[in-house]
């Protein structure tokens, strides 16, 4: 299976991460200071780069903004569970997983990989239906962070949250409903946090999975934020209460 994906970092971070690509190109109008760092990996890991017209660009990337970089790939690996698990006794730290129940929009997902490498998420787990995979959108989004963030896809999310459970993580919901503000909870645990889906929330058999659901304090007059959003202000309080701790 190949695909491709576009633009100047993700294109550099596909590289830099020594992901398998086949080859590159790049538009014959590219600004110099734009393809020169990629011109150099390139060469650097023995990739073809071929300069190329724009609209072939275009054609190749299929609506996403490329930036007159495109590249050829080996689609992405999913990641097992257990290997999650691995990264973060490997790291010598206890397990920070994000599970998303259902999450469609790639933008959405892109951005919840970006903000996952910045806080030190082992990996982020996604069911296989209903919900968007890693595609040229969301490495767009997530600038280079889908190299380096494992993604592990799983068929029943349900039986995949009580194995976690079985390995001592504990289980934490996102929810608009919920009684407990995440600013008076002890995070600083084996953590999973669960975001839902964009407009349902998580659904309710998740939810009844969760060890204990969490809200974000609202004060305005929407009371709700967008789902990359609401996941990164629960990432970061993680983080927080870590270093706290340290």
């Amino acid at each position: 299976m190949e695909e491709f994906i576009g633009g100047k970092h993700s294109v550099l971070e596909a590289l830099r991460s020594g992901r398998t690509i086949n080859k590159i190109w790049i538009a014959e109008q590219a600004q110099k200071q734009l393809t020169q760092p990629i011109l150099a990996e390139a060469k650097q890991n023995g990739v073809i780069v071929q300069f190329a017209d724009k609209r072939k660009l275009d054609q190749m990337a299929g609506g996403v903004q490329h930036q007159g970089v495109v590249a050829q790939v080996a689609a992405y690996a999913y990641a097992e569970v257990e290997d999650l698990l691995a990264l973060a006794a490997e790291r010598n730290e206890m397990p920070f997983l994000l599970i998303l129940d259902e999450i469609e929009d790639p933008h959405n997902l892109g951005s919840i990989l970006r903000t996952a490498d910045c806080t030190g998420v082992h990996g982020v787990i996604i069911p296989k239906r209903r919900s968007v995979g890693l595609t040229a959108t969301v490495s767009k989004t997530s600038a280079g962070a889908v190299e380096y963030v494992p993604v592990a896809r799983v068929t029943n999310l349900a039986q995949t949250i009580e194995q976690l459970k079985e390995q001592g993580v504990w289980i934490a919901g996102a929810d608009v409903g919920a009684q407990q503000p995440v600013y008076k909870t002890n995070l600083n645990l084996p953590l999973a946090i669960v975001i839902g889906n964009e407009n349902k929330g998580i659904g309710r058999l998740i939810r009844e999975k969760c060890d204990f659901l969490l809200k974000l304090p609202m004060f305005g007059q929407i009371n709700s934020l967008n789902a990359s959003v609401a996941a990164s202000v629960f990432m970061y309080e993680v983080v927080r209460q870590r270093m706290a701790s340290e």
